[in-house]
């Protein structure tokens, strides 16, 4: 078997839209089932960068696209113009629709049965390399149009693919005078469709598409029309790398993107690709996160626990630590026990919420265990049974199961909040401080809203490479994802701002409706207990005021 490239080859992929009465079409072509890269598959027309075509067009590019603009708008350094012409030569080679002007600067058309027999002729001698699309250029007196191109997307194939490409997507309003057609060599059949109605049959079987094609198709199924389309490519905008993961999911093969709640964990433990790894949580599963760190999650699903507490094994050796038992469940101790793979010595807890430590007291029984963590506060739905053998303190570093934990105080969730660090393997055991797919509820008294932003901030300080949250997976880019939460809740506190502005002076009751109009009714009562902490975080600025059990502005901004 031929070695993988280790890094992916630079292509270029022209999506070609057009009008008709029944709204926005797009061309595609099915690759043969010989292919060695997507045997069968409906594709747009593209392929590789071949760098020496853009070379012959460096003097013309200088009146219309250069290099260092088309590289400004890829965001590289230089080599931008070579994707440019790459997508107009493949187009032609695949598709047999040229993209160029003629020496009157008219779009080439190819509806004389004269001209298009010549081109036609051409194609196979471009396709093959005898003769180089800058010299079919030359000879007919033509160049590409390279101002009809607008930069669409960006896709990496997956690490673990038989053949990767660095490709970058292009849309354009096809020519009105020219027909498509495959060539019976790389492709063997067309079609224009409709985004949406392609996107139909892909689901329904009938059409194979790689996973860049159909999120581009779903992209491509927001316009009614060319004008639509081609009015938003042209806006300058961020365009991300799509790099996707694969993994294995509740129904087999499933493709990741970034923001995918999977996506870090699965780079992390697959870095060949091989797409073994579980983009979804079985609770009762061990989950290997590192030599010295395991995960088994409770099974204790719901809105506010996710997929269910994350218990965390640590040690690498017979001695084992659990950080957070979960709730009281025999079922959830014993499969704790069962996968310890050693002597569970030591039970730390990152706060007394009935989800994360009440499973203390049972662990304990059967192990003997020493339990760390510090006392149920008064104050909220706390566990209080939790009676710890000896308390923490922030700043302190403890030994256990061979590993180092630095224990960092995190109050706001909950005032008795611990975070641990895995000083080995510069993993945060972030427990409810931060989780994945939801905000924290930050509920008063306990929950303080102010504490809880200056937690976050100061964590920023730390040496940390991934956050393993007490609900969900690793979260890869700690500053990135605290900068999110911190982004988030600043943005709550202006619509809370807003409303209490508009209303004058309104109860939380009152406030809920406006400030969380983005959360299902259900669950504005949960909502309210972070908005009294929004207010309370107000009060403290020197911003709002309470009087008679309402709210109001006691300055403006």
């Amino acid at each position: 078997m031929a070695e993988l490239p280790l890094t992916p080859r630079p292509a270029a992929t022209l999506v070609l839209a057009r009008d008709t009465s029944g709204g926005l079409e797009v061309f595609m072509m099915q690759r043969t089932h010989q292919a060695a890269f997507v045997p069968g598959g409906y594709v747009f027309p593209g392929g590789a960068v071949d760098t020496a075509d853009a070379d012959a067009f460096a003097d013309l590019s200088k009146s219309c696209l250069s290099d260092a603009e088309a590289s400004r708008r890829l965001g590289i350094a230089q080599g931008g113009l070579a994707y440019w012409v790459a997508a107009i030569r493949e187009c032609f080679e695949e598709a047999g629709l040229l993209l160029a002007y003629d020496k009157a600067g008219k779009l080439v058309e190819l509806n004389d049965p004269d001209i298009a027999s010549d081109f036609a002729a051409m194609r196979p001698l471009v396709a093959s390399g005898e003769l180089s699309f800058a010299e079919m250029c030359d000879r007919f007196g033509i160049r590409p149009a390279f101002d009809r191109l607008n930069y669409f997307a960006h896709w990496i194939t997956p690490v673990g693919a038989p053949r990767r490409f660095d490709t970058r997507f292009f849309v354009a309003i096809a020519p009105a005078s020219q027909t498509g057609s495959h060539d019976n060599a790389e492709t063997i059949g067309h079609a224009w469709m409709r985004p949406s109605d392609a996107l139909v049959r892909q689901r329904a079987g009938e059409l194979d598409m790689m996973f860049a094609t159909i999120r581009t198709l779903e992209e491509l199924a927001r316009f009614d029309n060319t004008e639509a389309l081609m009015a938003y490519a042209a806006t300058e905008r961020a365009i991300p790398t799509y790099l996707p993961r694969v993994s294995t999911g509740p129904k087999g093969r499933r493709v990741l993107i970034q923001g995918d709640h999977a996506y870090a964990e699965v780079g992390k433990l697959d870095p060949n690709g091989r797409g073994h790894v579980l983009s979804h949580i079985v609770p009762g599963t061990l989950t290997e996160l590192s030599p010295r760190l395991r995960r088994v999650t409770a099974p204790n699903p719901h809105f506010m626990t996710g997929p269910g507490t994350n218990s965390y094994l640590i040690g690498a050796g017979e001695d084992i630590a659990v950080i957070d038992p979960g709730p009281a469940d025999p079922a959830h101790i014993d499969q704790l026990l069962a996968h310890a793979n050693g002597r569970i010595r030591w039970i730390l807890t990152t706060h007394t919420h009935i989800d994360h430590s009440p499973g203390a007291a049972l662990l304990k029984q059967k192990t003997g265990a020493q339990v760390l963590g510090l006392p149920a506060p008064d104050a909220g739905n706390q566990d209080r049974g939790f009676s710890p053998d000896d308390t923490l303190h922030d700043g302190q570093r403890i030994e256990v199961g061979g590993c180092t934990l630095q224990v960092i105080h995190t109050p706001g969730h909950a005032s008795n909040h611990l975070c641990y660090l895995l000083e080995e393997d510069s993993i945060l055991l972030t427990g409810d401080h931060i989780m994945q797919g939801s905000t924290v509820v930050i509920n008063p008294p306990d929950g303080d809203m102010r504490a809880y932003l200056a937690s976050l901030e100061r964590l920023k300080d730390f040496d940390i490479s991934y956050f393993a949250p007490g609900h969900g997976f690793l979260m890869e880019k700690p500053h990135a994802v605290i900068d999110r939460i911190v982004a988030h809740r600043l943005a709550r506190e202006r619509k809370v701002i807003a409303a209490l502005q508009r209303l004058g002076k309104a109860t939380p009751e009152a406030l809920v409706h406006l400030a969380y109009d983005d959360v299902p009714p259900q669950r504005h009562a949960m909502a309210e207990r972070s908005l009294l902490a929004h207010l309370q975080k107000l009060e403290a600025d020197g911003l709002v005021a309470e009087r008679d059990a309402q709210w109001q502005m006691q300055r403006t901004l």
